[in-house]
């Protein structure tokens, strides 16, 4: 019997709709010479019907792995949505990220291409003034080589909300767990300044370092996946190890009910006394 589809959301103000979880850069795809495992994972994202591809020019081998796949598939390649990102910060150096991305891809374009992992105001100023990494984006735009452009960060969120504010983007990745409901800064500033501007959100580090939480408290990974779709974002990406747990991933993303709010605040009030521990992903707090 064929299980129902994952459900689907709007990518901000682009007019595409995506399915509301997607596969994520990290987990096997940021290895090398996993090729077969790899493989594995990705088709089968593919055959529970995701439709949201991840992957960085920094994520290992993410990006040939995809390769593999999608120059045999076109007609596959042509009904998902492939992200990647650049951390350079110059028009030019961008511009071979963009291109070599391509080419270990095996396409002539992808959906989303972003500025990665953005940490500070300065890193803003020089992305965006003359001969920065903004130039490129832009111009990739104008010529079909991307779609839609979009920032990442995980760091400081009054830095990721000035950037979803001021830069031209059309998506936002960020950080969407209990962690940040305890802490604040991503889950109020940010969201709110990109759904103010129409900006989609890609959530990620779902479920963090709660690994560590997992067996002693009662987390599973497909609460910490629904609790991220509690809040008003496009897709929430896991990067996966096994095709099981794209299993895992597909069958949050097919839950119709949403998750209640005391469910929320049971959630949040577990990761209360770790949140600043957890919370890795932001440096020093």
């Amino acid at each position: 019997m064929d299980q129902p589809n994952i459900n689907k959301r709007k990518f901000g103000r682009t007019g595409i709709d995506v399915t509301c979880v997607g596969l994520g850069g990290e987990g096997i795809l940021r290895t090398f010479g996993q090729e077969k495992a790899a493989q594995m994972v990705i088709n089968e994202a593919i055959h529970q019907g995701i439709s949201y591809f991840d992957s960085a020019n920094a994520y290992a081998g993410s990006e040939g792995y995809y390769g593999l796949i999608w120059p045999k598939q076109p007609d596959i390649r042509a009904k998902i949505f492939q992200a990647s990102k650049s951390a350079q910060r110059n028009r030019s150096s961008a511009m071979k990220d963009l291109d070599n991305t391509l080419s270990t891809m095996g396409v002539n374009h992808i959906d989303l291409w972003q500025i990665h992992d953005v940490r500070s105001h300065q890193e803003i100023d020089v992305i965006a003034s003359p001969g920065g990494a903004l130039e490129a984006f832009l111009a990739a735009k104008s010529t079909g080589k991307i779609r839609f452009l979009g920032v990442t960060g995980h760091h400081d969120p009054e830095v990721l909300t000035r950037a979803v504010r001021e830069l031209p983007v059309d998506a936002v990745m960020m950080p969407v767990n209990p962690v940040e409901a305890v802490l604040g800064g991503f889950l109020d500033s940010t969201l709110t300044a990109a759904i103010e501007k129409g900006v989609a959100v890609i959530g990620m580090k779902v479920l963090g370092a709660s690994q560590y939480l997992l067996p002693q408290a009662g987390v599973t990974a497909q609460s910490l996946i629904r609790f991220a779709l509690s809040y008003p974002i496009s897709v929430a990406i896991v990067g996966c190890s096994s095709p099981q747990h794209v299993q895992v991933l597909a069958a949050a993303g097919r839950v119709s009910e949403p998750l209640s709010d005391q469910e929320r605040s049971s959630l949040t009030e577990i990761f209360q006394p770790y949140a600043r521990r957890l919370a890795y992903y932001r440096g020093v707090l």
